[in-house]
């Protein structure tokens, strides 16, 4: 029987350090199961301690001190996807987010992890995310690996399984011609301004769909945006946050703040869904900073999704269509979990795309149910990520479309390795990257 909160049963918490999830959380959970059949990993396994009931019930263990934070306990934490569906249908409205995050965060104070995992992790999440330059420069340098013939050579002769991470090379998803640099660039509509904003940049967006980004301020200026890109702005933070490393990213939330806010503009417009469902939440992340709390509320309410931007402004309908031969493009979306799930948006996506002409828009089967990118999660966790992936692969191609639409750099890379294992025709498209082709196709017809 759990113990609840404020009991005098002598409950001592193993849940210790700075970061804890808060026990008000996560008694919120009646362990109705309602969760259940939200949760692709129970889904996948059946198994009630790869369920949010079952995660949450290990919580209140070490909170009521029945055992220590233990390697099979972390286990069944790291398998969550944080994909934050079981939010959406929890009738008791458990924040599981906001408990995994803060879960993660106290492991990483108090667990061990073995030497190899922890040397990786303090590299990419300390080393690399947060320093621009560096990013760009290991970007570089594995744009030419791609680009000269080393990686086909590499494959070929089985040399790429002898170097350090060989084994995750194969994850690694196709680089931009040339990147999009955050530059403080301005870019004006040709007509009247109708709103003003910024453009988050990102990271790993930034290195992989370059030309999205630059689509999203095309699209944007097409509707009267006047759109301005900050010089010092960096990674939003989201793989630390969701990683349990919430002291780096908490300092790439004030590096963020600090750049959005040296401007006043209309909205912060956000091209990744995990990007946008990080910075809302930066008032949660820095709700304990008194000189950040207030600046990171602002952030959080200026923060818009691109689809969601659109689709509030009043945008204009495209004519360019996108058949072929006469026969319209059959397109399908697969909602990113961070923008389905946790900001609530899944309409503005499918209205931008019907108002696409020549594209024939059909839904598929699980749209909402997570492909298994879930940030690094398919390199941590590369068994449940394939699976995940295949069973979105397989929606995909029942649907026989020939394009699937989505909202975040993880989903495409997973979804196009996921549709390139099982041997499938259809390509993955941003919706913006659609829209923007439309505009243009319009535009050569004048």
């Amino acid at each position: 029987m759990s113990t609840k909160p404020g009991s005098t049963t002598g409950r001592t918490s193993n849940f210790r350090g700075p970061d804890v999830p808060s026990p008000e959380d996560m008694y919120k959970c009646v362990h109705c199961g309602f969760c259940l059949q939200a949760c692709p990993t129970y889904l996948e396994t059946g198994l009630e301690a790869e369920s949010p009931r079952g995660r949450i019930a290990l919580m209140k263990a070490v909170e009521e001190g029945r055992t220590e934070i233990t390697e099979a306990i972390v286990g069944h934490w790291d398998k969550c996807l944080q994909c934050r569906a079981c939010e959406v249908v929890c009738p008791s409205g458990v924040p599981y987010g906001r408990l995994m995050e803060a879960t993660r965060a106290n492991v990483e104070s108090v667990f061990q992890r073995g030497f190899k995992q922890r040397k990786a992790r303090n590299m990419g999440f300390n080393g690399v995310l947060p320093n621009t330059k560096r990013l760009n420069r290991i970007g570089g340098v594995l744009r030419f690996y791609q680009k000269s013939g080393l990686q086909t050579i590499a494959r070929k002769t089985g040399a790429v399984r002898l170097a350090p991470g060989g084994k995750l090379e194969k994850y690694l998803p196709k680089l931009s011609d040339k990147f999009f640099i955050t530059s403080g660039q301005l870019i004006r509509p040709e007509g009247e301004v109708r709103a003003r904003v910024t453009l988050l940049g990102g990271c790993v967006m930034r290195l992989t769909h370059a030309s999205t980004l630059e689509a999203v301020t095309r699209v944007l200026a097409r509707n009267g945006v006047e759109v301005y890109v900050p010089e010092s702005q960096g990674c939003c933070g989201a793989l630390n946050a969701h990683s349990g490393e919430r002291d780096s990213a908490r300092d790439m939330a004030r590096k963020n703040i600090d750049a959005f806010l040296e401007v006043e503009t209309d909205a912060i417009i956000v091209a990744s869904a995990g990007c946008g469902s990080t910075m809302k939440e930066y008032d949660e992340l820095l709700a304990s900073d008194l000189e950040y709390a207030d600046k990171a509320a602002e952030v959080a309410e200026r923060t818009k999704d691109i689809h969601e931007f659109l689709s509030d402004l009043g945008f204009e309908v495209p004519t360019g269509s996108l058949a072929t031969k006469g026969v319209d493009l059959k397109v399908t979306y697969q909602d990113s979990c961070h923008l389905g799930h946790a900001q609530q948006i899944t309409t503005p996506p499918r209205e931008l795309l019907k108002a696409i002409p020549g594209l024939q828009f059909v839904e598929m089967e699980e749209s909402l149910v997570c492909c298994g990118s879930a940030g690094t999660y398919s390199l941590i966790e590369q068994g449940m990520s394939t699976r995940l992936g295949n069973r979105k692969a397989g929606h995909i191609a029942a649907s026989n479309a020939d394009v699937v639409a989505t909202a975040n750099p993880g989903c495409v890379i997973q979804m196009e390795q996921a549709l390139t294992r099982a041997g499938e025709r259809a390509q993955v498209r941003y919706v913006i990257d659609l829209m923007d082709e439309s505009y243009r196709l319009g535009d050569a017809a004048d």
